[in-house]
């Protein structure tokens, strides 16, 4: 931070002070603050509610930011409690969290691994495996399918996991699919599947009605249709070329939907039944047949992201020792990890691979912590099966076959998820039998039905209101509570137990807020408020880790990782963490508050939260979105059952970050802010005809006593 801006001098404090208390009341606006005791919104204790989310790191680079003096500058923020994010599963690796294990085929280090359950020497790093029968073209990372890859000794295989053989139902139950993605609407009337073991015996090949994609916008927007020729009840495996219909029909999206297995067993041979369950295919073709029988194939095939786009149901979670890629990143070794000072000792909320791993690898991970003895909160099961269009039910069978898992190893092991990725609305899904489109309701329908609701103790989701339409537009920050307030309500709606909790266990705004302006900082205010204000267990903060690539993240640092500065979210971070609440392990009880000061426009300028801290003090944290215009309010504590209102008595600590206190200064495609805080600090007294003075583009917080308690 700027040392010229590191202490504020009497003269600047007493003007400070002085704008405070405005004679005119009729200028003033009102916060009123429902201090019902009775309407107490959530109780958190901030080191265990308010924290960050560390994600897989750059090689080479945990020893930089997990050690001091860069941790020391990242723990001063003031976040407390951790969760550690699983990022393999996004890029579809397996994760071997202990490089120390055995294979399924010890022989050929290939298979299935198992991570060793019993400590020896310290973890420090851990690695993925990319899947060998991947089916994405998508997704995190450089990594193609095998469907469309022009490999046939290659080849896509759904998870074994899902096949009768571990869930004890039905395949019908847990149908298989992959989805080509033609690009744009193209007239087909053939396909061609090379399969390769097993292979499908009863499939149907279907296209997709509507305009729209089949997942998030068009979900239900559109039907999958078999084709009049598409549905196979007798398939033999090997190449085959079908006629779908006599005529064209322009189509985009093809799925293959795959309900009955041969059972025969993969290129990996017989010892081990997972080879020889669910479906594989070598290669996929769809283009037109003609009259005479021959087919043309519209399909670019390549062994890279410039092939056809393929997305299947999941993925076989088979690796070699040789899949093995250091250079993608390292997961952060768990010991390392709980060693170093980052998770400051509090409990931890941990994941476990489930998309693509086994049940006993994920329940000696547990084991291994446990027997460790390091502070665990809570087990999130996979990352994002929704980012990955993974069904519910097929989530389903997944979290009891690793709940089991785990729980015959660590019986108290709380477990959740699953994690969402960040949305506005319900995740919805192709509709099952009776209709019900809506991911989180199927997959606690599935979960009651198996009489195991009791296993599912907590739900999470990830929050990124502009990770995928980057703005720059100020006006951004209005919609933020609401985007909140709608959200929880919708997981609630839509058959999140009641008697759970529910954490967002990663966000941040996305795109649209860089250093230059404090806007990523008043929105972290509005958005921390409300979260933990709709009743959050806790949130955590990505983009914890700072890196040269990311500019705009929490901490600003050269390619060496030397730090150069201190953007405006880390300021807001410590307000949040330092000032607003009291920084101690100890119930703070919160409130809502409502604002009468609005725009033309009716969006609400200045937004408020409150906490009744341990200390005693009431704590209200006002967020005065307004870029160019200060505003005055009067706060009032309202109590309905008493119909008393009540205000600030006594000192009253005012502390306000915001435009006035970050500047930044642009220097061609670089820039520096002059001053980057500290936060501006002042007393006034409280009293029914105080109002209060809020700088324009600002966070502030007024901390003291109220009057008549």
């Amino acid at each position: 931070m700027a040392s010229s801006v590191r202490q504020c001098v009497s003269s600047v404090c007493a003007v400070l002070a002085s704008v405070v208390i405005v004679t005119s009341l009729a200028a003033a606006q009102k916060v009123t603050v429902d201090a019902t005791p009775s309407h107490v919104a959530n109780t958190f204790s901030p080191p265990r509610a308010l924290g960050a989310a560390i994600d897989r790191l750059r090689t080479g680079t945990p020893e930089k930011l997990l050690v001091d003096p860069m941790l020391k500058e990242i723990l001063n923020a003031g976040w407390g409690t951790v969760t550690y994010r699983q990022n393999t599963e996004l890029m579809v690796e397996a994760w071997h969290w202990n490089p120390r294990g055995t294979w399924s085929n010890a022989e050929k280090q290939e298979g299935y691994f198992v991570g060793a359950a019993e400590p020896t020497e310290e973890i420090r790093h851990s690695w993925a495996y990319p899947l060998p029968h991947r089916g994405f073209s998508r997704g995190d990372g450089n990594g193609w399918s095998r469907l469309t890859d022009g490999d046939l000794n290659s080849y896509w295989k759904s998870n074994p996991y899902l096949s009768k053989s571990f869930t004890g139902e039905d395949d019908s139950l847990h149908p298989q699919w992959v989805m080509i993605d033609l690009g744009s609407k193209i007239e087909v009337n053939a396909i061609r599947i090379a399969w390769a073991n097993p292979y499908a015996r009863r499939y149907a090949v279907q296209f997709w009605t509507g305009e729209l994609e089949p997942f998030y916008d068009g979900t239900t927007k559109g039907t999958w249709q078999t084709y009049p020729l598409g549905n196979i009840t007798e398939g033999k495996g090997g190449t085959v070329t079908l006629k779908l219909v006599s005529w064209m029909i322009p189509v985009r999206y093809i799925r293959i939907w795959m309900t009955e297995s041969s059972n025969t067993c993969d290129t990996h041979g017989s010892a081990d039944k997972r080879n020889c369950v669910g479906y594989a295919i070598n290669e996929l073709y769809a283009g037109a047949l003609s009259a005479d029988g021959q087919f043309n194939d519209y399909v670019p095939h390549f062994p890279s992201r410039n092939q056809t786009v393929t997305w299947p149901s999941s993925v076989d979670p088979w690796v070699a020792a040789s899949d093995l890629d250091e250079s993608r990143g390292d997961q952060v070794g768990l010991d390392f990890f709980f060693n170093c000072g980052v998770t400051r000792g509090l409990p931890t909320m941990v994941p476990i691979a489930m998309l693509y791993s086994n049940p006993e690898d994920a329940a000696n991970e547990i084991a291994y912590l446990y027997k460790r003895k390091y502070p665990i909160s809570w087990i999130e099961m996979g990352e994002e099966a929704d980012g990955q269009h993974m069904l519910p039910e097929d989530y389903g069978a997944l979290y009891l076959q690793f709940a089991t898992a785990i729980h015959k190893l660590v019986p108290e092991a709380k477990l959740g998820g699953p994690p969402f990725e960040g949305t506005f609305e319900d995740v919805e899904v192709w509709p099952e039998a009776n209709g019900k489109i809506s991911w989180i309701a199927r997959f606690v329908d599935y979960l009651k039905a198996h009489g195991r609701l009791s296993d599912f103790t907590f739900f999470s989701f990830e929050h990124y209101p502009y990770q995928d339409r980057p703005t720059y537009s100020w006006a951004d920050l209005y919609p933020e509570p609401g985007y909140v307030k709608h959200i929880v309500q919708v997981w609630k709606d839509n058959g999140v137990p009641s008697n759970i909790p529910f954490f967002m266990t990663e966000g941040n705004i996305g795109g649209g807020a860089p250093p230059s302006s404090v806007k990523g900082a008043l929105w972290l205010a509005d958005y921390v408020g409300t979260m933990m204000g709709e009743g959050a267990g806790a949130t955590y903060y990505f983009h914890y880790m700072p890196s040269p690539d990311h500019p705009g993240g929490f901490l600003i640092v050269d390619k060496d990782y030397k730090l150069l500065g201190y953007p405006p979210q880390y300021l807001a971070a410590q307000v949040i963490s330092k000032e607003w609440v009291q920084p101690v392990d100890a119930p703070h009880r919160q409130f809502k508050a409502s604002s009468d000061v609005t725009d033309a426009a009716e969006h609400v300028l200045v937004t408020a939260y409150v906490v009744e801290r341990p200390d005693k003090q009431w704590s209200v944290m006002l967020v005065n979105r307004d870029q160019y215009n200060d505003h005055a309010v009067k706060v009032v504590f309202s109590d309905s059952e008493t119909k008393r209102e009540r205000h600030f008595a006594g000192p009253v600590d005012r502390i306000t970050f915001g435009s006035n206190e970050y500047v930044w200064h642009q220097q061609g495609t670089l820039g520096h802010a002059d001053p980057d805080g500290p936060p501006s600090r002042s007393k006034v007294t409280g009293g029914a005809d105080v109002i209060y003075q809020l700088p324009k583009a600002s966070i502030t917080v007024l901390r003291g006593v109220v009057g008549g308690q």
